[in-house]
């Protein structure tokens, strides 16, 4: 049986290759998934730990207890290098430019962010190293000095300038983009980093953070536990004080990012990975079908000589086994290659995260599709396994007619499809419901995946009774148009099985693809308002400078007129920074509190705030809390706060802030009441939707360095925008390999419309017998394509609709508010690439059907 199942592959190789390319296609898919896991996990956690350089560990301490003596971690055994995690600010000039900078010390090679591309790291106290474009910025090159301004305490309790003039050593890069945030670092000394340090705080100065870099060939583990003893620690990150490995920090600082959910993003591509396999293996149970119908002869003489019925039924699943295990390892290969030239194509792309140079394969890479591949393979030849060994030895020697179903067992299957169908949309319901309202995602997307294939699986099992009356109902509209037309309309419903099968197969394919179109439409827009709560203003202009009682100077007129008027700059709103006191609530020690509130025009402030809901509730009158200071003053919407200024004492109505934890906000027209003479200490600016965020907050540095005014720009625009084309990459990665589970698909139509055909072939023959002309009957069968596909696509998509948005509350809920969006163009573009799929798929089975001449077609067997 084994040498005749071998045969039998030989003979069958070109139906074969079809079922083979569908699951290498699908297995593929499921490797590429598990590397793209990992990759965006990797990049993830490097852009995160970017920071820390190549640090094997980081310490971490308190605000309250932060580690003061770093030096004395470097003599901890295994320990190679120290670094804390530690910067400054200063205002940097030259010229009539000046920038105010973030300031890091320098530190080993290996625990350093910033690379010197000209020049070196400072070795001296009068030495700087500056970030290339802030050196562009303000036209000094190495061997030129620069203005150094600082702000450090005096003697009476005020602040005083001290002015250093460093010589730029260095001209400096973030490939990681450490500090993009802030527009790169500036490096110092670290002995002068430390200096300056304790001279701005009235002495030592503590870390919260140490990056350590452990002795090459030492034991990671044993150097986390004696620095744990060293620092009074554990290697717990809960605790007050930890040690834990440079990853963990990074997926620990992940998951507060992502609420914990970071494996969402994973689990929602193994959905549709696991949907693709799915496509496969229906493909593959049709492919067997239409070689069970050929074999028929075959099957029915090796009953006679002696085969019985469960050999019959082992060489249908051997084969089945040896298809799919030899296409899984080719689709492992194609997947493997895949994603490595997806690397290699980013990379050349320059894009502003830092991407491993090659894949890391492992054995879950490797083992899970090829035993996922195999096993689906085998599970869709069951059913045409079981079909076999059901051939009786001597009825078989006749074709039989197109099966067909008993009312009995007819009852029984509308029943279970309609049961499965109702509990699947249940699920389904269930799983937005938790992903949504719950915020469950993780336990969502199961119950979502659960639901999505249970309801089309009962939708499928259902789609004999119902699709064939849908599909001779749109029949009737192309009936008029001529004879061929009405018998390829009745030819849908002379074989309700046949008519099903050809139809779900499409139907699959387009459901898959209008769902990811959906849910793609649907994530992009959540993941945009998720962004937009996360980075609420794109550009924000601030006054680094003090006067002689400690509060911030003004932004002039000027330079807030200047920043107005850059291209691309939208719209800009003045915010006043003012601490007020509260009478009626006092301190521990009795002493009345105070509280620091941002002032500005709420109706301005919406036109520029890309999350207007930030400021809700503020208006005349109202004294906006965030929601944690609102707690801590023991306060509620509704009641009243007095404040107390220099210039007066008012009473406020409470609005508590439920998006915003710390920040306190007054109405711009309300500060006067209080105090009088405040000033400008900050603007927020909107870019345009259009606008290219680096290059106009690199303009806005421009004008604030030109202005002559100490002021720090955040670009935070800057930031949002590489989540942006993340998130853009990643969508389209998705989409891109959608359009692998469409060709599975199509693979299908072709297979199941060659069934047709074999089932017809006398049905054709008579038709030509008695006058049907060959472009009729090939017409004919394109009609009856484009009709079984116009319905299979239109059932499609609506099914797409319901999973994707169904999809998009399961697993992105936890973002906030799921906005569901309808992506009308890829609908459009689907139907007739579906239609256009039906009308190809026809093309083949036609030129079968056309090759027998109608005598030998209905010669008696």
């Amino acid at each position: 049986m084994l040498r005749i199942t071998l045969a039998q592959m030989r003979r069958s190789s070109g139906r074969l290759a079809a079922a083979g390319i569908a699951i290498v296609i699908g297995t593929a898919f499921v490797a590429a998934t598990l590397l793209a896991g990992d990759v965006v996990t990797r990049t993830t956690y490097d852009s995160i730990a970017a920071r820390y350089a190549d640090a094997d560990l980081v310490v971490g301490a308190t605000i309250e207890d932060p580690v003061t003596d770093v030096a004395a971690l470097g003599e901890v055994d295994g320990v190679d290098s120290v670094a804390p995690m530690s910067a400054s600010y200063a205002e940097l000039s030259a010229g009539a430019r000046s920038v105010f900078q973030t300031i890091i010390p320098t530190a080993d090679d290996r625990l350093m962010p910033m690379v010197a591309t000209v020049g070196s790291m400072p070795t001296q106290d009068d030495e700087i190293a500056l970030p290339q474009d802030v050196a562009e910025r303000l036209g000094v090159e190495t061997g030129e000095r620069i203005n150094l301004n600082r702000s450090v305490p005096a003697e009476d309790g005020s602040w005083e300038q001290v002015t250093v003039r460093p010589v730029v050593v260095g001209i400096l890069d973030d490939p990681y983009g450490a500090y993009s945030q802030t527009g790169g670092a500036a490096v110092v000394d670290a002995d002068t980093f430390a200096t300056w340090r304790a001279e701005e705080n009235g002495g030592e100065v503590g870390a919260e953070e140490v990056a350590v870099a452990v002795s090459p060939g030492a034991d990671v583990a044993a150097v986390q536990a004696a620095l744990a003893t060293a620092v009074g620690g554990t290697t717990d990150p809960e605790d007050a004080r930890w040690v834990v490995p440079t990853d963990e920090r990074a997926a620990t600082v992940a998951a507060s990012l992502t609420g914990g959910q970071d494996l969402v993003f994973l689990i929602f591509v193994l959905t549709f990975a696991a949907i693709a396999l799915v496509v496969a293996g229906l493909v593959i149970a049709n492919t067997f079908q239409v070689l069970v119908a050929q074999r028929a002869r075959t099957l029915a003489l090796l009953r006679c000589v002696g085969a019985n019925k469960a050999q019959v039924g082992r060489g249908v699943l051997t084969e089945a086994a040896i298809l799919g295990a030899v296409a899984s390892v080719a689709g492992v290969l194609l997947g493997t290659a895949l994603g490595q030239g997806a690397l290699w194509v980013a990379g050349a792309m320059d894009l502003p995260v830092p991407l491993p140079d090659s894949i890391t394969l492992t054995w879950q890479v490797v083992v899970i599709p090829v035993l996922v591949g195999t096993l689906v393979t085998v599970g869709a030849a069951l059913v045409p396994a079981r079909v076999a060994t059901r051939v009786a030895p001597l009825a078989a020697l006749r074709p039989a007619d197109a099966p067909s179903a008993s009312r009995r067992a007819g009852r029984v299957r509308l029943v279970l499809s309609m049961l499965t169908a109702v509990l699947g949309f249940a699920l389904l319901g269930l799983g937005a419901a938790l992903g949504t309202v719950a915020q469950e995602p993780t336990f969502g997307v199961l119950a979502g995946i659960a639901g999505g294939a249970l309801s089309f699986v009962g939708v499928a099992v259902g789609a004999v009774f119902w699709l064939p009356k849908v599909a001779a109902l749109a029949g009737r509209l192309v009936g008029a148009s001529g004879p061929t037309a009405r018998l390829a309309s009745a030819n849908t419903l002379r074989n309700p099985r046949r008519t099903a099968t050809t139809s779900t197969a499409l139907l699959i394919g387009v459901t898959l693809v209008a769902m990811m179109s959906t849910g793609a439409a649907s994530a992009r827009t959540s993941l945009t308002s998720a962004l937009d709560e996360q980075f609420p203003v794109d550009v924000e202009v601030s006054s680094s400078t003090y006067d002689e009682e400690g509060a911030r100077t003004a932004l002039s007129d000027g330079l807030r007129a200047d920043v107005s008027s850059v291209a691309d700059v939208a719209a800009i709103t003045d915010l006043t920074d003012v601490s007020l006191g509260v009478p009626d609530i006092v301190d521990p020690d009795g002493e009345p509190v105070s509280v620091d509130f941002t002032a500005l025009d709420p109706g301005a402030a919406r036109e520029v705030l890309n999350a207007p809901d930030h400021i809700d509730g503020l208006a005349p009158g109202t004294a906006l809390l965030g929601y944690t200071n609102a707690e801590s003053l023991e306060l509620a919407d509704g009641d009243r706060l007095t404040l107390t200024g220099a210039d007066g004492t008012a009473t406020f109505s409470v609005a508590v802030n439920e998006v915003e934890p710390y920040v306190n906000y007054l109405a711009a027209d309300d500060l006067p009441q209080v105090q009088a003479g405040t000033v400008v200490t900050d603007m927020y600016v909107a870019l345009a939707d259009s606008a290219d965020a680096a290059g106009t907050v690199a303009t806005i540095q421009d004008v604030v360095s030109d202005s002559g005014e100490s002021a720090q720009v955040t670009g935070i625009a800057v930031q949002r925008a590489m989540y942006d084309e993340v998130i853009d990459t990643v969508l389209a990665i998705v989409l891109g390999l959608l359009a692998v589970a469409v060709v599975i698909a199509l693979i299908g139509v072709a297979n199941t419309l060659s069934l047709s055909v074999i089932e017809r072939r006398k049905e054709s023959a008579t038709l030509r017998a008695i006058g049907l002309s060959k472009s009729q009957l090939r017409g004919m069968l394109a009609i009856e394509g484009l009709l079984i596909a116009g319905v299979g696509a239109v059932l499609g998509i609506v099914l797409g609709l319901v999973y994707g948005w169904g999809g998009s509350a399961a697993a992105l809920g936890i973002m906030g508010d799921v906005t569901l969006t309808v992506p009308w163009l890829d609908v459009t573009l689907v139907l007739v690439v579906a239609l256009a799929a039906g009308l190809v798929a026809s093309v083949a089975p036609a030129r079968t059907a056309l090759k027998a001449s109608p005598v030998e077609a209905l010669a008696a067997d």
